[in-house]
């Protein structure tokens, strides 16, 4: 299929319901709906947006998160599931693709992901975060090199990154690479204060001028109320005001549409494609302004997992008699129950 010339890009800076993952997914279809009557063909969410960022690891001592921590466990998402299934369905049925932060449930972790669905409903790409910062690591496991990777989509070719994994400059480059034309950054917003805000939009308008590509940011927002039932503290409440940032950036480094700093909206711009070019004729990071020779980049892009088995690693084998002529195995077993070996590679 063509590429369009012309992108029309929107980023939601809405607040999720900190209450329940299906009311907080409920704002997700909406906000995907009224994007899509704009026009828009790419929708971007808030990092972890679903069911919520988890903003009380940043306020509440570790001795007492325990019970938040669970709760985020019983709203987090698996992949696939009925929600990953109704964002799905709406991107399909709205011919839209849509960018959306979750916190992944799997098994006994939860990680900070990223998901991309393609214009047609299907998922194109599930990462990780790389490494979770500060706080965040009492929250989430750590993603692997499989994430850092660029997808072709209806749109053009989309790359993601959250929040502070664009302060990792090789994970930046592996994206500019892979000849990213649509950056995806998610950061959680209403955090830390106006300077955090200052500090994305610096990082996010230098990956635009750097990778020659565009930008779409999207940060989440918080009300009064939701930030008083996070912490009664008031000293610890400006942690949660601030910083929020939901911005598009083009290859040139320009703010596209006035950025969304307070309050809940949909940010929408039309993206020219042919920008990257223009911007990519002055300096292309990874093609004639590289230096391979000197200085590249080696990347791990495998999956990381657990266990890796072998063919025939598990086999069924009988049970062993002692030289008495009975069972080896206790009195109470079922005569024809088996045991499971497991064999060395090596056999």
């Amino acid at each position: 299929m063509e590429k369009k010339p012309i992108v029309r890009a929107a980023a939601a800076q809405i607040a999720p319901d900190l209450t329940s993952r299906e009311k907080t997914l409920a704002r997700v279809l909406e906000a995907i709906r009224e994007a899509a009557s704009k026009g828009a063909d790419l929708i971007v969410f808030p990092e972890t947006f679903v069911p919520w960022y988890p903003y009380f690891s940043f306020v509440l001592p570790p001795v007492l998160s325990g019970k938040e921590h669970l709760r985020l466990y019983e709203e987090a998402v698996t992949v696939p599931s009925a929600a990953t299934d109704a964002v799905a369905a709406a991107a399909r049925e709205h011919g839209i693709v849509v960018a959306l932060g979750i916190n992944e449930r799997d098994h006994g972790s939860l990680y900070n992901g990223q998901l991309l669905f393609d214009a047609d409903g299907t998922l194109i790409l599930k990462r990780r975060k790389i490494t979770p910062t500060f706080h965040e690591r009492m929250i989430w496991g750590q993603g692997d090199g499989s994430g850092l990777a660029v997808v072709d989509s209806r749109i053009g070719r989309l790359g993601a990154l959250a929040c502070w994994e664009h302060y990792n400059p090789l994970a930046r480059y592996a994206l500019m690479a892979q000849h990213e034309e649509i950056h995806i950054a998610q950061f959680p917003g209403s955090m830390v204060g106006p300077i955090f805000a200052e500090q994305m939009e610096v990082t996010i308008r230098h990956h635009a001028l750097e990778s020659g590509c565009f930008v779409v940011n999207a940060t989440g927002w918080l009300t009064d109320e939701q930030i008083v039932s996070i912490t009664p503290d008031q000293t610890l409440q400006k942690a949660l005001r601030g910083g929020c940032m939901t911005a598009i950036i083009s290859p040139e480094g320009r703010h596209l549409a006035p950025p969304l700093t307070e309050g809940e909206g949909i940010l929408i711009a039309d993206l020219d494609m042919s920008l990257i070019v223009k911007r990519k004729r002055m300096m292309d990071s990874v093609g004639h302004y590289a230096r391979p020779e000197l200085l590249h980049l080696a990347i791990d892009g495998r999956a990381t997992a657990p266990m890796i088995a072998s063919p025939n690693s598990f086999e069924i084998a009988p049970a062993r008699n002692n030289t008495d002529g009975h069972d080896d195995a206790s009195s109470d077993r079922n005569p024809d129950q088996r045991i499971a070996v497991v064999r060395s590679q090596a056999g």
